[in-house]
């Protein structure tokens, strides 16, 4: 008789689209759920150690208010019209002054990956900028433009331009010579071996420099409120500035609330933006 030996079966490899498909099998609710318990549990804990140091008494109240003093303060902040009328104001300077740093950054750092006079140019210039605090621009931005809102467009853009910049020229250099060369034995050439092969490939960093532009701007734009003050327009630095002002610690937390989440919305999307480039390219979170 013939021993029978059984082989080990292997399970079967998972491809992208099998997984996709069983995420969306899996009930709204609790994909829902699954997204929203870790900020969710991030919030409880910052709220329980915030009112950790009122009990413990750290500072006096008029300082460190209690959590729910703030909450209620930012309820009363979002039936005011000049609340809004100053998030739209910050918006509406954030969204401009990035897209002006969008265009610049990118043809810029388009520029300087695809020649070598001009990387040796400003490419350390470019490194050297985005390194430099956004602030220290303000007083030469004030010299220049007065209190006038292009001091503070010209410094969200010397901030984030560069982010944008950079980004771009680390994903053009990070790309496979096997591509290019694919490319190229394709008949790509000239623009459209940047247009078809090159950026398609640098796309994911250069995502990842347009999310950091973002912070910068952000950055920029908030301490641009703080220090450039133009009458009668109100903004979220205005808001913040006239709490300081008036010892006001309620508004000025609930208007630092307001701005963390803005920041964290539109992280988001960036990083919904970059996830959604991992999955159609068939690569995963990494797991340790």
């Amino acid at each position: 008789m013939t021993a029978v030996v059984e082989r080990p079966t292997t399970p079967p490899v998972k491809t992208p689209a099998v997984v996709v498909k069983e995420r969306r099998g899996t009930p709204l609710g609790r994909r829902i759920w699954a997204k929203s318990w870790p900020p969710l549990l991030a919030v409880a804990i910052v709220l329980v150690a915030w009112q950790a140091l009122v009990l413990a008494g750290v500072k006096p109240s008029y300082v460190l208010p209690d959590p729910l003093t703030v909450i209620t303060r930012l309820g009363e902040l979002a039936t005011e019209p000049s609340f809004w009328v100053g998030v739209a104001t910050t918006m509406t300077r954030a969204v401009f002054g990035f897209a002006v740093a969008l265009v610049i950054g990118t043809v810029l750092g388009a520029a300087v990956a695809r020649s070598r006079i001009l990387r040796s140019a400003i490419g350390a210039l470019l490194s050297g900028l985005q390194t430099m605090p956004s602030i220290a621009w303000f007083p030469l931005a004030i010299l220049f433009f007065g209190l006038t809102e292009q001091a503070i467009l010209f410094v969200i853009v010397l901030g984030a331009a560069p982010s944008i910049a950079n980004g771009l020229i680390s994903g053009i250099d990070d790309v496979p010579p096997s591509l290019l060369r694919a490319g190229h034995t394709l008949g790509a050439r000239g623009f459209q071996m940047l247009r078809f092969v090159i950026l398609p490939a640098a796309l994911p960093t250069y995502v990842a420099g347009l999310k950091q532009g973002w912070a910068f701007a952000w950055r920029s734009l908030l301490a641009g409120e703080l220090l450039v003050t133009i009458s009668q327009v109100t903004a979220l630095g205005v808001l913040l500035s006239n709490a300081r002002s008036f010892a006001d610690a309620p508004t000025l937390l609930a208007v630092m609330i307001v701005i963390l989440i803005i920041g964290m919305l539109v992280d988001g999307v960036f990083s919904s933006i970059a996830n959604g480039i991992r999955r159609r390219r068939g690569l995963g979170s990494v797991r340790l």
